[in-house]
C-alpha cells in the first residue's frame, strides 16, 4: 500500500509517468500497474488517462493528500524506531521564510545540545511553499508568519512578535525622526520585497487599511526608504499595526 502511495507522490512531483518511475527506481509499467491496483482497491479512478499524464481526478487529489500524510508518518516512524534501536541520528527538516532564517539557529542549536544525535536540514522558502511542504510532510517544521494569512491544519507555536522599521539615510526627509507613522512611510518612495513575499503583502495590506496606496516602489534603495525587519543601523520604528506572530 505505501509503495503505491509513493508512486502517486512521485507522479504528482514529476508530472510524467517515465520520470516518476525513474525517481522510484522501478520500470514505468510497474508504476502504472501499481496505481491501477490502487484504483481497483479504492474502486475509483485516480488519474486522468490519456497518451500522457493529464493530472489527477478529484478523488485522486484527495488520495494524494492522504498519501503525503501516510508516507510521511511511516518514514518518521521508521526513523524513530531506528533511533531507539541503535541510537542513530534523527534527521529533522526545517523550512523558514527568508526574514526568519537568522532565527533558526536559536532553535536548532539548543535542541542539538540537548539531543546530540539530531541532524538538521534548513531550507529557505516563501510562506506559501513552506506551508505546502508542511502539509505534504516534506518538512517536519516551518518558521513563518501566523496571523496575516491562513496557515491551515497545523500546530502553531508563537516564537516572537516582529516590529517593522524604516531604514533611511540621516540626510533623508525622515532621517531625524524618532518614530515614523505608516502614513509617513507610505508617502515615501520605498524599496520593498517582491509581491510574492508575505512580508511585502503585510506592508501592502497595512497601507491599504489606512488608506495609503503606495505607488512609488523602486527596484533599488539608493537614498530612499526601506521597510524591513529586524532592526539594524540608522533605523526609525514604524508605529501602528506592524507586529505579527511568527511560528
Amino acid at each position: 500500500m505505501l509503495e503505491k502511495l509513493e508512486f502517486m507522490i512521485a507522479l504528482a512531483r514529476e508530472q510524467h509517468f517515465g520520470r516518476a518511475a525513474e525517481s522510484c527506481g522501478v520500470a514505468q509499467p510497474t508504476l502504472s500497474l501499481g496505481i491501477q491496483s490502487l484504483e481497483q482497491m479504492l474502486n475509483t479512478p485516480l488519474v486522468k488517462r490519456a497518451s500522457r499524464f493529464q493530472g489527477f481526478t478529484p478523488e485522486g487529489e484527495r488520495v494524494l493528500m492522504w498519501a503525503h500524510r501516510l508516507v510521511g508518518d511511516a518514514r518518521a516512524m521508521r526513523q524513530d524506531l531506528l533511533g531507539l534501536k541503535d541510537g542513530s541520528e534523527v534527521h529533522l527538516r526545517i523550512a523558514a521564510i527568508p526574514s526568519a532564517m537568522a532565527l533558526v539557529a536559536r532553535i536548532t542549536v539548543p535542541l542539538q545540545v540537548r539531543y546530540p544525535n539530531v541532524r538538521f536540514t534548513v531550507l529557505g522558502r516563501t510562506s506559501t511553499v513552506l506551508l505546502d511542504m508542511l502539509r505534504q510532510r516534506e518538512i517536519e517544521a516551518g518558521v513563518t508568519y501566523l496571523s496575516n494569512e491562513p496557515i491551515g491544519d497545523v500546530s502553531a507555536i508563537p516564537i516572537y512578535r516582529e516590529e517593522y522599521l524604516l531604514l533611511t539615510t540621516a540626510s533623508g526627509p525622515l532621517g531625524n525622526a524618532d518614530r515614523v507613522t505608516w502614513s509617513q512611510a507610505g508617502e515615501a518612495p520605498l524599496c520593498l520585497l517582491a509581491r510574492d513575499m508575505q512580508s511585502r503583502r503585510i506592508v501592502d495590506s497595512i497601507l491599504r487599511r489606512i488608506g495609503v496606496f503606495q505607488s512609488q516602489y523602486i527596484p533599488r534603495a539608493f537614498n530612499k526608504g526601506v521597510l524591513k525587519a529586524p532592526a539594524r543601523a540608522q533605523e526609525r520604528p514604524v508605529s501602528g499595526a506592524g507586529k505579527f506572530d511568527t511560528l
